[in-house]
C-alpha cells in the first residue's frame, strides 16, 4: 500500500512555508517499512516546516542534498535509510526524533506520575531505549538514564554519527566517550533509522548548546528531563530542543524513591540561564500560586 504526504503551501506564524513532501511505497519485498510511531514521526516532521537542505533556492527533489552527499529523489527521500536531513545538526535522526516525541505525547497520567522506576522505564520506552539495568556500562547499560543529574538528554543520532567521539570539544566529559556499541545494542528499532541514547546535558546552558548531543553527535535532542525547583524538587518536566514543554510528572514515591536530592538540584542548576530552564520555572511558579 502507499502512503503519501502532499506538498502544499502552509502559513506558519505569518510566513509561508512549504511542507516536506514524501512518498513511500511500503512493500516487504523492498525491505522498507514504517512502524506506526515512525510514520507519526514523519507526519510530525512534514508539518514542522523543516526541509532537507537545498543547493538552489528552488528546485525539484533531485536538487535536494542528502546527508551522504547524494541527491534526494523526486519525492524528497534520501535513499532507503534516512529520509530527512537537518542542515544545522546533520547528525540528527530526524524521523526518529519526531517518533520519540509522538510517544511522549502518548504517555498517560499514570505513566508520568507512578513510582519513579516505572516512570523511568516509560521514559526509556518513549525515547526508543531498552531497559537494561544489568548490562555492562558502555555496552547498552541504561540503568543510569534519567537517574542522575546529567544523563537526561534523550538524543536521536543517525547511524553515521553514532560512533562519533569526544575529541575535547565537550568540556567536562571524558575524552573519547565512545558510545556507539551501546547505542546500537540498546536502541529499539521500531522508531526508525538511527539510534537513541541518554547523553550528558553538561554545557546545555550555553547558546548554542555545548553538550554531548549538539557537539559530539551534532544532533538535536528529542527531549530533556529537568527537575522542577519546587520545595522538594519532586516534579520533572520534559522539554524539546527549543525548551518547549512536552510533558510533566510527579512520581508517587517521591521524594524518597527519586534520584537523590543533590542530583535533582544539580540537574536544575546546569540548566540555569538557558532555554531549558524556562518550563521548569513556570511549573514551579504555578505550583506556588495554586
Amino acid at each position: 500500500w502507499t502512503l503519501a504526504i502532499a506538498r502544499e503551501p502552509m502559513k506558519m506564524l505569518g510566513r509561508s512555508i512549504v511542507s516536506l513532501s514524501a512518498l513511500a511505497t511500503v512493500r516487504s519485498a523492498e525491505g522498507f517499512s514504517f512502524s506506526r510511531p515512525a510514520f507519526l514521526g514523519v507526519l510530525a516532521f512534514a508539518s514542522s516546516g523543516v526541509r532537507p537542505s537545498s543547493s538552489k533556492s528552488q528546485g525539484t527533489g533531485s536538487d535536494l542534498n542528502c546527508a551522504d552527499g547524494t541527491h534526494a529523489n523526486s519525492s524528497g527521500f534520501c535513499g532507503m535509510t534516512e529520509t530527512m536531513y537537518d542542515k544545522e545538526y546533520p547528525g540528527t535522526a530526524t524521523a526518529r526524533m519526531h517518533a520519540v516525541r509522538s510517544r511522549v505525547a502518548e504517555l498517560t497520567e499514570k505513566d508520568l506520575n507512578g513510582k519513579w522506576e516505572d516512570v523511568r522505564r516509560r521514559l526509556l520506552w518513549a525515547g526508543g531505549l531498552k531497559d537494561l539495568p544489568y548490562a555492562v556500562p558502555g555496552q547498552g547499560y541504561t540503568g543510569h538514564s534519567f537517574n542522575d543529574y546529567n544523563h537526561v538528554d534523550l538524543t536521536t543520532m543517525n547511524d553515521e554519527s553514532s560512533d562519533n567521539t569526544n575529541e575535547g570539544q565537550v568540556k567536562g566529559i571524558v575524552i573519547g566517550n565512545r558510545l556507539g556499541p551501546g547505542i546500537r545494542f540498546a536502541s529499539l528499532p521500531e522508531l526508525g533509522p538511527g539510534g537513541s541514547w541518554s547523553t550528558c546535558a553538561l554545557g546545555c546552558n550555553y547558546n548554542p548548546p555545548q553538550d554531548v548531543a549538539h557537539l559530539q553527535f551534532r544532533s538535536r535532542i528529542a527531549f530533556k528531563l529537568v527537575w522542577v525547583p519546587n520545595a522538594n524538587f519532586d516534579t520533572f518536566v520534559l522539554v524539546d530542543d527549543d525548551g518547549k514543554l512536552l510533558a510533566q510528572g510527579t512520581p508517587s514515591d517521591g521524594p524518597e524513591g527519586l534520584p537523590s536530592l543533590r542530583e535533582r538540584m544539580l540537574n536544575y542548576r546546569i540548566m540555569r540561564d538557558s532555554k531549558y530552564q524556562t518550563a521548569a520555572d513556570e511549573v514551579a511558579s504555578n505550583m506556588t500560586t495554586s
